[in-house]
């Protein structure tokens, strides 16, 4: 029997979703929380943040 996938959803950023990635960059919150709190993938959060041109996570 053929495994089922998981279909991809994508979801638009709204202006609220930007204003949170934005206050989690500046508060330095891990990747990992942030994307189990919007329900996004590390992937997505750190390709907004690298078009907003904000740092995600730590830089070392």
């Amino acid at each position: 029997m053929a495994r089922k996938t998981k279909k991809t959803v994508r979801r638009e950023w709204t202006a609220a979703d930007i204003r949170d990635l934005k206050a989690h960059s500046k508060a330095r919150t891990p990747v990992v929380k942030i994307a189990k709190m919007t329900k996004r993938t590390e992937g997505a959060l750190r390709q907004k943040a690298l078009v907003l041109g904000v740092g995600l996570g730590h830089q070392r």
